[in-house]
């Protein structure tokens, strides 16, 4: 296994609420980490945070006691039971949810600060198309958009990935269709929406892989474990290991886009290889 060059920050996002971003985007970071990857989550729905009770984990503190200089970003990380590292966003904070462009910058700034390596930064985006979660989406060296096969949410997803590429001139933007009958259905939705942007947007997006539709999904929900430890034989974390290999192989991001990006530090002076700290 190749350790990444650079930290690599992916944002996930969904048009609305309810298309299963936070389940990707914790099955994911465990499925990459499972493969022997450093991986942290960063729960960056600022005001509903859920990422820390599909793990399981209990937080302390979060970004808001950052965000007040009460406390640093090395010193909210938690390691959940999962051995994942994880920063948790806040929960019911109005404030945090509408925070500006300028503020979130600055956030993404502070984790250049953070003393330890990894491969890749998940990014679990609050739904939506509100400034802080397009200067994050922004700030991340790859996007996935999560959404289902319905109209509410294949119309969100169009909507974001409009504003992505046409409002924000982003690139890196790739779909996850959740929940879906099979990998078949996952495909043929991933094209209907690739054709409407490229009819539309004169511009095409790139398949990440699809989700199948699986209930244990929700009994693991229930029981506050992730899938992937909760149910390691089910169809749906086979797609979330086939979902990190498709990450793994994807072709390395080059260089920084010049806008404010996570660890961009990193990107001027690499870290050294993991045998070497």
């Amino acid at each position: 296994m190749n350790l990444q060059k650079y930290t690599e920050a992916i944002g996930i996002a969904s048009g609305k609420g309810g298309a299963g971003k936070t389940t990707v985007s914790v099955n994911l970071a465990l499925a990459l980490q499972e493969k022997g990857f450093r991986v942290m989550l960063f729960d960056a729905d600022l005001g509903l945070a859920n990422a820390p009770i599909l793990l399981g984990t209990r937080c302390s503190f979060n970004i808001s006691h950052v965000l007040r200089g009460e406390k640093t970003l090395a010193e909210i990380v938690v390691t959940t039971p999962q051995n994942l590292r994880l920063i948790s966003g806040a929960s019911g904070n109005q404030t945090l949810a509408g925070l500006s462009a300028v503020e979130v910058s600055q956030l993404v700034q502070s984790f250049s600060d953070l003393p330890e390596q990894l491969d890749y930064l998940i990014v679990d985006m609050a739904a939506g198309i509100a400034p802080a979660v397009t200067t994050l989406m922004a700030a991340c060296h790859r996007r996935f958009i999560v959404m289902r096969n319905d109209p509410s949410s294949i119309a969100d997803a169009y909507g974001t990935i409009k504003v992505l590429l046409e409002d924000e001139l982003m690139d890196e933007i790739y779909l996850i269709p959740n929940a879906v009958k099979n990998q078949l259905a996952g495909e043929e939705l991933f094209q209907r929406i690739n054709r409407v942007c490229a009819q539309f947007l004169s511009r095409t997006i790139h398949y990440a892989g699809s989700i199948e539709n699986d209930r244990l999904i929700q009994d693991a929900h229930k029981h506050l474990q992730p899938l992937m430890t909760f149910a390691p034989a089910s169809q749906a974390a086979k797609d979330f290991r086939k979902l990190a290999d498709a990450v793994k192989d994807l072709a390395p991001v080059e260089k920084p886009s010049g806008a404010v990006q996570f660890f961009v530090n990193r990107w001027l002076a690499p870290a050294l290889p993991k045998d070497l700290h």
